[in-house]
């Protein structure tokens, strides 16, 4: 009786232990969601209907269907905050890179501008001061020079090599009214003067010199800027993120499950966020290839801007060039002016009462420059070297952003937990076991956490890949110092930056052409001959000696007149 008393007895009593342990369960169950509705409220939402305890969550459609404080409207709202939560990630974890790009181009824009226009005040102040009213009468020519060069670097359709030809042109024709004022020049005689400057080298080598490292340094810093403006706007263009469906209920499940199973507090395994963001992230992903040989190309350009197209080492002495050129054609001005004369005929002698000035009494002056104190400083107190040193180590920081970017926003802006153990693995607390996948589109296929569709690209992403590609391309042909938009050699000894690409060693040969008082003619059979054959044509030794013998009576007059 006692065995059976002391049985019924422990019946009761484990029947009593899992009452209670039934009890417990529930109430265990039903916890508390005071820290949900903190959490829900600090993100600016009502705490209406908002539950106290958990509740049955077989309404939820993303999260766990288990005991929940999250009703369907507190998911949906957290629906959309992982959206705007996500695009904020992108745009902040951006933000430096981009704002490389902005400031970086402002500076190096003003550098540019300002940097031409004190040069255009240099060359303006010496040579009024050297050659003051004659100067100052002519000074037309020189404002169209600085005019288009700013007007090319702003991105203005003018060829640099046609610019500068038509301005050596322009200056012989005026320098040469001025050194043989006592003679009447027709607008034809002045356009024969003109279309053989080339051949005259009135200004010796100082056009060849001058035109090549223009090119060169001008085609480099505007596509230099350029590629900046594009860099920026790429990056501010794929900042803006698309959150797909896809994205959005993974983000969801990632960043606000948490709240509805009461934990607002615990954050993504590391390995879980980055398989989350590299989903969402993965047409951006593969921009990285051509974002990475856009900013090698960049790089490129930016070791010539330091070298041999330095911009700055161009233009701060163009004034003193353009004065040695002017140099030239005054000592060398009986000689220019007796081809002249030989290949455009006699020009005409102005009527009794004008005086005939000499070349003495026109230029009597020698050009001056400022000593090196006096000379107007750069943009903003700096040089062109310290610009790309500083933009050259913002670029390398730059590459491979893109692929790197779903990773640094998991770690650099901690969202995820590096805790493997205390972190939300998309269930509950503990864990995460899955694979990381690698990045790009392509490798989504076995993405456990977002569904990406990999056989349809980001259209807009493409279309940044080909701004890149084309940008890419400027800058290596600026590289080789050509300028694509008027189709240039790509030889690179090219000195051509824009027109032909003709390289230092085109010439074209002198066709004398009288236009008020003819030559002599001559038979050109062997010269056309030469030309149908594409071969240039050297006079043979009796012709020059033939133009030696008609050049000696001109020159002798030429002396006697002065």
């Amino acid at each position: 009786m006692c065995w059976v008393a002391h049985y019924r007895g422990c019946v009761a009593f484990c029947i009593a232990s899992v009452l209670l342990s039934l009890s417990s369960a529930a109430e265990s169950k039903a916890r508390s969601c005071s820290e949900v509705r903190q959490a829900y409220s600090a993100k600016g939402f009502s705490l209406v209907d908002v539950p106290h305890q958990e509740i049955s969550g077989e309404h939820l459609r993303f999260c766990p269907q288990g005991y929940t404080c999250c009703t369907l409207e507190m998911e949906e709202n957290l629906n959309q905050q992982s959206k705007l939560d996500f695009e904020n990630l992108v745009e902040n974890s951006s933000q430096s890179m981009r704002t490389t790009f902005v400031t970086r181009h402002k500076k190096f824009d003003e550098f540019f501008l300002e940097l031409l226009d004190n040069s255009e005040k240099s060359l303006n102040s010496m040579f009024t001061r050297t050659y003051g009213k004659l100067y100052m009468q002519n000074s037309g020519v020189f404002q169209d020079l600085f005019t288009e060069l700013k007007r090319y670097y702003t991105g203005g359709n003018v060829n640099l090599e046609e610019m500068l030809n038509d301005f050596w042109s322009r200056l012989l024709e005026h320098m040469f009214q001025l050194l043989n004022s006592q003679y009447h020049f027709s607008e034809d005689y002045l356009e024969c003067i003109s279309k053989h400057t080339e051949q005259l080298k009135p200004f010796g080598d100082v056009p060849r010199k001058l035109k090549a490292q223009v090119n060169r340094a001008f085609i480099a810093a505007r596509t230099f800027v350029q590629g900046l403006t594009v860099g920026r706007e790429v990056a501010n263009r794929v900042a803006k993120v698309n959150v797909f469906p896809g994205c959005r209920v993974a983000l969801t499940r990632m960043m606000y499950c948490p709240y509805c199973r009461g934990l607002p507090g615990l954050r993504p395994c590391q390995n879980y966020c980055r398989n989350v963001m590299r989903g969402c992230l993965a047409n951006q992903a593969d921009l990285d290839t051509e974002w990475n040989l856009f900013i090698d190309a960049m790089l490129l350009v930016a070791d010539r801007l330091q070298g041999p197209f330095n911009i700055e080492a161009v233009i701060e002495p163009i004034d003193i060039k353009i004065s040695e050129a002017i140099m030239i054609m005054q000592d060398n001005s009986m000689q220019v002016s007796a081809k002249v004369f030989q290949g455009c005929g006699q020009p005409k002698p102005l009527g009794v009462g004008r005086s005939a000035r000499g070349i003495a009494d026109v230029f009597n002056a020698r050009f001056r420059p400022y000593p090196p104190e006096e000379r107007p400083t750069t943009a903003a107190g700096t040089s062109l070297d310290r610009l790309v040193v500083d933009i050259k180590g913002k670029l390398k920081e730059s590459k491979r952003f893109w692929s790197n970017l779903p990773d640094d926003i998991c770690t650099t802006v901690k969202l995820a937990e590096p805790d493997e153990e205390q972190c939300w693995n998309s269930h509950i607390q503990g864990r995460y076991f899955p694979e990381v996948v690698k990045e790009g589109l392509t490798n989504q296929l076995n993405n456990p956490e977002v569904n990406v569709d990999i056989t349809r690209p980001d259209t807009f992403i493409r279309q940044q890949i080909m701004a890149l590609r084309v940008m890419t391309n400027k800058l290596k042909n600026a590289y080789n110092g050509n300028d694509i938009n008027f189709g240039d050699s790509s030889d690179e000894g090219s000195t051509s930056g824009s027109g032909s690409g003709c390289s230092d060693g085109c010439t074209t040969e002198f066709v004398y052409v009288g236009t008020e008082a003819p030559v002599i003619g001559a038979d050109r059979s062997d010269e056309r001959t030469a030309v149908a054959t594409g071969k240039s044509l050297s006079p043979a030794p009796s012709l020059l000696l033939v133009m030696a013998v008609l050049l000696l009576p001109h020159v002798a007059m030429q002396n006697q007149r002065r």
